[in-house]
């Protein structure tokens, strides 16, 4: 080790603290503030509490779903949730927790990754920032799903991939890592060991010829292929069947459960959800393919192009299927930000600076903070969504975005210290707020109706709903599966002798036959209804 080096290690090492606790704050706070969402949050947090319920050790061994054989995804974040439930009880904060630790650890990898790879501090800071206030990585990171998890192991593979051309004992840690990212998420981890491969062949082909390599890479494939193995021997072939034809391979070449778009449908999510870092990422993209002779532009470039083609081609099309790639997104706007940094700089790396502030940046944010103003009139009392917490977010963001863009336009360069701050300030804020799970607004809430189920209905009763599909989280939280029926289902069901318990918006159909109907109660305008006097 140099004495620069030396030197350095105590800045970075705070850096690594201060990144690390805001990614804390951001990811953790308020978790169980709305419920979880369907699908995946619901179906994670009952396998488990099966898990944790489970008498015996084999419960986490072959996790169940309402008492059948849960073949969906390998169980490592499932367990890692079931010991939060045995240690914290079962509520929603729970059930996020270790995903939003995860994800926020991979914040400080993400900068020791930078400062292996990268050219300078600055360019590791500038892409751990917008990584750190990347709108989807908060979103996604807090929920109870596996794919958070998965993009921290990557990230500290790659890490130590990095460190161990000096150390090669640090490929035992890739070998740890690819286990982690299997057992997560299945043939996920193959695809993104694949893409750290591939840079190697790139960048240091004899790195491949490794036994180090090799060696970890077996270590870390036995639990994984003893897993499997002990899957099949207990399931036979509905193991096969279900793990790895429908739940990888098929969706590969067809759209499960509908899930479906065009080739360009990733780009489009990138162009919904990304801004504003979105903004900077093409010339970040130029500057990389301009520095594709070093290590760093071979790593995003290989990263960013292989896994948006590998998921652009698939069958099966779902927004977070994105998240592996943001960390290469935020480091590649990271490089145009740390250019723009040295402007006026006068340093060795004149490749790495822009001569002049790109105008139709100071447009697009100027366009950005308007849509700001726009959110912040609908969060107002005369708006459509009244919430203090949302405009305090669409203020700040039109705030910073707004002086972004006028520093930008007079060519100063402290634009990026005030999108940073701004906007980590923004999602403290939007994550806060009832509003950072969009997605529960496309149906009706299900803590009333829960509640309700789980007052007026024995255990173990089932429970009938008139809706066009089942929701995990409805389940959950009625600590039972609420089945979703068509209505001429369900009026059939209804002149049985034996007691049925429906969920109905109206019981008025119910009401016309000789069969007695007697309601249990009422929430969010659903009736629970049963036959029985």
């Amino acid at each position: 080790m140099t004495s620069q080096e030396t030197k350095q290690q105590p800045r970075d090492r705070i850096w690594f603290l201060l990144l690390g606790l805001a990614a804390l704050l951001l990811f953790c706070i308020d978790l169980g503030g709305v419920p979880l969402r369907d699908w995946d949050e619901g179906t994670v947090a009952q396998v488990a509490r099966e898990i944790s319920l489970g008498e015996t050790w084999t419960a986490w061994l072959h996790p169940q779903l309402w008492g059948q054989p849960y073949l969906n995804k390998p169980p490592l974040l499932h367990g890692l949730v079931a010991v939060a439930f045995d240690l914290f009880g079962v509520h929603t904060w729970a059930a996020r927790l270790p995903g939003a630790v995860l994800t926020a650890t991979s914040v400080p990898l993400l900068l020791g990754l930078g400062r292996e790879l990268l050219p300078t501090r600055l360019c590791a800071l500038m892409g751990t920032g917008v990584y750190l206030t990347f709108l989807p990585v908060v979103r996604h990171g807090r929920l109870a799903m596996l794919d958070g998890a998965v993009v921290c192991f990557f990230i500290a593979l790659l890490w130590m991939l990095m460190r161990s051309r000096r150390h090669p004992r640090w490929y035992v840690g890739v070998g740890v890592c690819f286990a982690l990212m299997c057992l997560t998420k299945g043939m996920l981890g193959v695809l993104l060991l694949a893409i750290a491969l591939l840079f190697l062949a790139w960048d240091a082909p004899k790195e491949l010829r490794s036994p180090w390599l090799w060696g970890s890479l077996l270590i870390g494939t036995l639990p994984v292929i003893g897993w499997y193995l002990l899957q099949w021997q207990y399931y036979g072939q509905q193991f096969l069947d279900v793990t790895l034809f429908n739940q990888n391979l098929e969706r590969i070449w067809n759209s499960v459960d509908n899930h479906q778009g065009p080739p360009w449908y990733y780009l489009l999510e990138l162009l919904k959800y990304s801004w504003p870092w979105l903004i900077f990422w093409p010339v970040g993209l130029r500057l990389t393919w301009k520095s594709r002779h070093q290590s760093w532009a071979k790593l995003l470039l290989v990263w960013t192009v292989v896994y948006l083609t590998a998921i652009s081609i698939m069958g099966t099309k779902l927004p977070w299927y994105l998240f592996p790639i943001y960390p290469a997104i935020a480091l590649t706007a990271g490089i145009a930000l740390s250019a723009a940094w040295n402007m006026y700089r006068h340093w060795n790396g004149r490749g790495l600076s822009l001569k002049r502030l790109p105008r139709v940046w100071s447009f697009l944010l100027a366009l950005f903070s308007f849509a700001g103003v726009a959110g912040l009139i609908y969060a107002s009392p005369w708006g459509g969504e009244p919430s203090i917490a949302l405009q305090f977010t669409f203020l700040t963001v039109a705030i910073a975005t707004g002086l972004a863009a006028l520093f930008i336009l007079r060519q100063q360069t402290r634009f990026v210290p005030t999108l940073l701050v701004g906007l980590y300030i923004a999602l403290v804020g939007l994550v806060m707020s009832d509003h950072w799970v969009w997605e529960l607004g496309e149906s009706f809430p299900v803590l009333p109706v829960a509640d309700l189920v789980h007052e007026q209905i024995a255990p173990k009763q089932p429970v009938y709903i008139a809706y066009g599909y089942d929701r995990p989280s409805l389940d959950f939280y009625s600590d039972r599966r609420v089945v979703a029926q068509p209505l001429e289902t369900l009026l059939a069901e209804w002149q049985q002798s034996q007691p049925i318990y429906l969920l109905v918006e109206d019981p008025a159909p119910f009401q016309a036959n000789s069969v007695p109907l007697t309601e249990l109660g009422k929430a969010e305008n659903w009736h629970l209804i049963t036959n029985q006097s």
